[in-house]
C-alpha cells in the first residue's frame, strides 16, 4: 500500500490542462475560463437617471418650491435629448440617459406636474439619484480572470460586458465502465441475486459536476474477452474509470484483462478507508482509475481523485478543500489506514455515524461531512478540533 497523499501526487502529476476551445456566452455557464475577460464597453456607457422623475439642474432648485418648464421626455433606450437649460427640467424614467446640462434627478413623488409646469417641492443635492458612465465597470477593465469557473452571475457580468464569445477550457471527456456479472441497472431483471448497480450513475453525476463529460461504455461481465473489447470505447477520452474488479478474487479482472492490453499500472492498493483497492496507471494514452466496486468506496474515492483529476485539467484548484470542525462523539485510536468518517454537521459540530459500512449509499446521502482522520491518529474526544471535508459548499462535488 501507498499513502494517500503519495497517491494523490501522483494522480494530479499526470492531469496537464487541457486545451482551450472557442463557445458563446450562452453555453459558457459551468466552463473554466482560459483567457482573462476585459470589458468592451463602459457600464453604463452614459449617465442615467436611477429613477423615474424629473431631470433637472441643482442650482435651479437651491430654494424651493420652484417652478420649471419640461421642454422634453428622455426614456430608457433613447438619445439624451435637448440640453437642459436655467429654469428647464426634462422628464425623464428610470435607466433613460440624462440630458446635456442636467446634473440631478428629483423623483416624480417630490414634484407636482400641470401641463408643461413641474413645481418641485424638495431639493436635490447635484448627483442625486444619476448614475455616472462607467459606475459599475470602465471598457478595459478586467473583471474576469483565466482559471475562473463561471456561474449564473458571471453569465451576467460576461453579457454586461458585451463579451459574445470566450476562450475555455476543454470539457474532460471521461469514459465510465462499470464491471461485474452481479450488476444491474435501475429497474431491470434482478433474478438470480443480481443486484442494482449505482456507481456507473453516480460517477457520472460527478463526472458532470465537475464540468466533464462523461461517456458511459456499460457494464461489463466477468469475461476477458467482453471487458477488453468494453474497455476499447475509451479511446479519445482523457481519463478511464472502471468500477470493480479490481481486488484479488477469482472474478476480479479488470487489472490482469487490461494489463493484458498494456496498462502501465502506477500503483495499487491505497492506505485509506474506505477505498484501499484503487488501481491508477496509463492504458495506451488514457489515464485510468479503477475504482472500487462498493458504492460508498467508489464516490469517495471519485471525490478525493477523480475530481481533483478532473478539476486539475480544466485549470481548477484541485481540492477539495478541508475545514475544522468540533467532534460531536468520542473516536478510538485509527490505525495505519488513513480514514474517511461519514458524518452529520450542525452548528460547527461534526458527528459521526455510528456505522461506516462501505455499502451504506444511504447513510454517504445523508452525510454532510466526511470527518478525515489521519494515519495512527489518537483516541478524539467530543469536542476535540477535526479535520472534515464539507458536501455542502458545492465544491465536493457528492
Amino acid at each position: 500500500m501507498i499513502a494517500f497523499e503519495e497517491a494523490l501526487k501522483r494522480i494530479l502529476a499526470e492531469a496537464a490542462p487541457l486545451p482551450a476551445e472557442t463557445v458563446g456566452v450562452a453555453e459558457a455557464f459551468g466552463r473554466v475560463l482560459a483567457e482573462d475577460l476585459a470589458a468592451r464597453v463602459s457600464h453604463p456607457p452614459v449617465a442615467v437617471s436611477a429613477m423615474d422623475g424629473y431631470a433637472v439642474r441643482a442650482a435651479d432648485i437651491a430654494a424651493v418650491p420652484v417652478t420649471l418648464r419640461q421642454t422634453s421626455a428622455v426614456a430608457a433606450g433613447d438619445a439624451p435629448g435637448r440640453p437642459v437649460g436655467a429654469g428647464e427640467c426634462a422628464r425623464i424614467f428610470t435607466g433613460a440617459p440624462l440630458p446635456p446640462g442636467a446634473d440631478t434627478i428629483v423623483i416624480q413623488e417630490n414634484a407636482e406636474a400641470k401641463g408643461e409646469s413641474v413645481t418641485v417641492l424638495h431639493k436635490a443635492a447635484k448627483g442625486r439619484y444619476v448614475r455616472p458612465a462607467g459606475l459599475d465597470f470602465a471598457a478595459g477593465d478586467v473583471l474576469l480572470q483565466a482559471g475562473r469557473r463561471l456561474t449564473a452571475r458571471d453569465i451576467g457580468l460576461v453579457a454586461a460586458m458585451n463579451i459574445p464569445w470566450m476562450r475555455v477550457r476543454r470539457r474532460p471527456r471521461v469514459a465510465v465502465l462499470a464491471t461485474g456479472n452481479e450488476i444491474a441497472m435501475p429497474g431491470e431483471d434482478l433474478s438470480g441475486a443480481r443486484i442494482v448497480g449505482s456507481n456507473s450513475l453516480a460517477l457520472r453525476a460527478l463526472v458532470e459536476s465537475c464540468g466533464g463529460e462523461a461517456v458511459d461504455l456499460g457494464i461489463a461481465p466477468d469475461d476477458r474477452d467482453t471487458l477488453g473489447a468494453m474497455a476499447d470505447g475509451a479511446r479519445g477520452c482523457d481519463l478511464l474509470l472502471t468500477t470493480g474488479g479490481a481486488s484479488v478474487g477469482d472474478h476480479d479482472l479488470v487489472r490482469s484483462t487490461l494489463g493484458a492490453k498494456g496498462l502501465d499500472l502506477a500503483f495499487w492498493k491505497i492506505a485509506m478507508r474506505p477505498g484501499k483497492p484503487l488501481m491508477f496507471g496509463r492504458l495506451g494514452e488514457i489515464p485510468l482509475i479503477g475504482l472500487p466496486g462498493n458504492p460508498v468506496s467508489t464516490l469517495i474515492c471519485g471525490l478525493l481523485f477523480v475530481g481533483p483529476f478532473l478539476r486539475a485539467l480544466t485549470g481548477l484548484p484541485p481540492g477539495p478543500a478541508t475545514e475544522a470542525a468540533r467532534l460531536g462523539a468520542d473516536l478510538p485510536a485509527n490505525d495505519e489506514r488513513r480514514d474517511h468518517l461519514r458524518a452529520s454537521l450542525a452548528g460547527g459540530v461534526a458527528t459521526p455515524f455510528s456505522r461506516q459500512d462501505s455499502s451504506m449509499m444511504a447513510r454517504l446521502a445523508e452525510a454532510d461531512c466526511l470527518i478525515v482522520r489521519p494515519v495512527h491518529a489518537p483516541p478524539a474526544r467530543a469536542g476535540d478540533e477535526v479535520e472534515i471535508i464539507s458536501f455542502g459548499t458545492g465544491e465536493a462535488g457528492l
